[in-house]
């Protein structure tokens, strides 16, 4: 079977889940009102409050969850047949992951723009409170611990990314005080950060000495640094500290500092990447090979293996946090909660 009409199909899906069913639950669930006032507005403090563009909110919400999870679990949990999977990525993600992000955003919006872990005092008691900010804590220092290591990983295996990551923090700030100190539009000056991060990539894979490899600076590979530790640990662990110096002061700037133009920014780049894989896609044409049921996979049950493994890739609570943490706080409209929270895991899904 072609790879192309289950992409096909998966798109048609997610597009009449948006369509409708997410339709559905903004006018008679959720009955979203226009005129609602939202924290942004009603706590407007230019800091954590901002009132923003649904779509560069898009931009920040649908950034923050696409990670690595939604491409290791499917693959994983092929295991069992590419249709068990197929079915639970589209179903979970039109029935569960979109309901959750759209649901979490307007709990939060409802309830002065409060996390999740604060609004579980509220609305289970003070014991759950405790237990999902404890969980909540684990939650963050695990996804730091595996972005940190990710990232540090690429800078010393591909030293000539570097320059085209850092390079993306003084165009962020110049994007957002731009946007909202001259009152202009983000989208043209986001492409052409975008146009220039490519450049410098390219122009550092060319030119050595615009690439920041520290196993070099540290004497190459083999040799030993300091602590007695050799330049490639050594390398890691610098990289590490910065990265950690960096998300402390990402996370205290005014989200439109930073936060809002970084992450819209990304948002250009996973749909240019979600542009290449449909293309890849459609002109290389790929056969399924995997089996669409593994009737030989009887040492481990697919329930309910198969939704803890595609977890991220169908619905994730880690989403809650974006939705409560930070999305919750720059919806300009309640209306724009549907856009935001409820095509924002779908995109991701579709990327991956």
């Amino acid at each position: 079977m072609s790879g192309i009409w289950l992409a096909l199909i998966g798109g048609i899906i997610f597009f009449l889940g948006y369509k409708y069913y997410s339709k559905f639950i903004a006018e008679k669930i959720y009955r979203l009102d226009p005129n609602y006032t939202t924290p942004a507005h009603q706590y407007k403090d230019g800091v954590d409050f901002v009132p923003t563009n649904k779509f560069v909110l898009w931009g920040h919400h649908f950034t923050s969850v696409a990670g690595a999870a939604p491409i290791v679990g499917p693959a994983i949990a092929v295991y069992w047949g590419w249709l068990p999977a197929l079915v639970w990525v589209l179903l979970g993600t039109v029935f569960a992951a979109g309901v959750h992000d759209f649901g979490t955003l307007v709990l939060s919006v409802r309830n002065k723009g409060q996390s999740i872990g604060t609004l579980a005092n509220k609305l289970i008691g003070q014991r759950a409170k405790i237990l999902f900010l404890f969980i909540i804590l684990l939650l963050v220092l695990m996804v730091n611990a595996v972005f940190a290591w990710v990232i540090a990983n690429l800078f010393i295996s591909f030293p000539a990314s570097v320059l085209s990551v850092f390079i993306q923090i003084p165009l962020a700030i110049w994007i957002g005080y731009s946007v909202y100190k001259r009152k202009g539009s983000m989208l043209l000056p986001s492409i052409v950060a975008l146009a220039v991060m490519y450049l410098a990539a390219i122009v550092a894979s060319y030119v050595p000495a615009l690439q920041i490899d520290l196993v070099r600076y540290f004497g190459g590979e083999g040799a030993t640094a300091l602590f007695g530790m050799s330049a490639t640990s050594m390398a890691f662990l610098v990289w590490i500290v910065v990265l950690m110096v960096y998300v402390y002061i990402a996370s205290t700037l005014p989200v439109w500092k930073l936060l809002q133009p970084r992450d819209y920014i990304n948002s250009h780049q996973l749909i240019v990447g979600l542009g290449l894989l449909y293309l890849g896609l459609l002109f290389t044409n790929p056969e399924i090979t995997a089996p669409v049921t593994n009737s030989q996979a009887n040492d481990v049950s697919w329930f309910p293996l198969l939704f803890i493994t595609i977890a991220c890739g169908a619905i994730s609570g880690f989403h809650g946090l974006v939705s409560s943490g930070t999305s919750s706080k720059q919806l300009d409209k309640e209306t724009d909660a549907r856009f935001v929270g409820y095509l924002g895991p779908s995109e991701k899904v579709l990327l991956h």
